[in-house]
């Protein structure tokens, strides 16, 4: 069966994304563990994925927490430092994709003011057909709605789309739906598989960081 579009996640797969490597760096590892065990800031984020505002999420958070909130303030402040950098070898795969005349989805658990964030600061976000984004939706992966919506707008069979994501719950609930899926480890490992399912052709891949993948 064919393949008619590519749909990426984003954080982990085009961009780092690691909370954790951002405070430890910071504040040091043992006040981000002190951090992390008494103030939410996942919870907070979920929310924000879901379509809180960016800014007053983080305020209200930092308001309950007065004794972190220089902390807290810091995910908003410096998220762009937060999210980066970018994945050269995934960013290669999306413009070999893109430059094949395939068509190209993102697909992501995103924050409104977050993602305008790392579109400004990410040429490789103007790349993509169309933008599946949770906050915009109302939904998250790993929902079956969102894969619904990606489906119905689209007007792509599931059997003819391909998915990377770096969560195994994400990629399990598109599988579930007849997508083709790849777990995402690596940019070499997407790139080796787009190739294997013919939307790539081993030269699309000879010149930058995917040579010889």
């Amino acid at each position: 069966m064919p393949i008619d579009a590519v749909v990426f996640d984003i954080g982990r797969v085009l961009i780092d994304w690691q909370p954790e490597a951002f405070y430890d760096r910071r504040i040091g590892p043992d006040r981000r563990r002190a951090l992390f065990a008494e103030v939410d800031l996942y919870g907070m984020n979920e929310g924000v994925d879901r379509g809180d505002d960016f800014g007053p999420a983080v305020a209200a958070l930092a308001a309950r927490h007065p004794d972190w909130a220089a902390e807290i303030r810091m995910w908003q402040d410096d998220w762009l430092e937060m999210a980066s950098p970018a994945l050269p070898e995934s960013v290669a795969v999306l413009k070999a994709v893109k430059a094949a005349g395939l068509p190209v989805f993102a697909l992501s658990n995103f924050g409104n003011g977050p993602f305008e964030i790392a579109r400004r600061a990410y040429p490789f976000f103007e790349l993509f057909d169309r933008l599946y984004v949770s906050a915009r939706l109302r939904v998250l992966k790993p929902a079956p709605r969102i894969y619904e919506i990606l489906e119905t707008d689209s007007g792509i069979a599931p059997e003819r789309l391909i998915f990377t994501d770096d969560k195994a719950e994400n990629i399990a609930a598109a599988a579930a739906r007849g997508w083709k899926t790849h777990l995402f480890e690596g940019g070499r490992g997407w790139a080796a598989r787009l190739v294997a399912e013919g939307v790539l052709d081993a030269a699309d891949l000879a010149d930058g960081p995917l040579a010889h993948a």
